[in-house]
């Protein structure tokens, strides 16, 4: 299991959403993030995923 985390972001910067994610593999990771995204309705704010070592998983601008 890899650890993921996803951070959402109002237009001044403010997070929204600071939440880790545990996952299988990249793919649910993926996954998992854009259905809690979607559950908050953040899905249209910027946001980003990463992985422990701080690769980009998802990002939206």
């Amino acid at each position: 299991m890899g650890q993921y985390v996803l951070t959402a972001f109002h237009a001044s910067g403010e997070k929204l959403l600071d939440e880790r994610i545990e996952a299988g593999n990249v793919a649910e990771a993926k996954a998992a993030g854009e259905a809690l995204l979607k559950e908050k309705k953040l899905e249209n704010t910027a946001h980003r995923l990463v992985n422990e070592a701080g690769k980009l998983i998802l990002f939206h601008r």
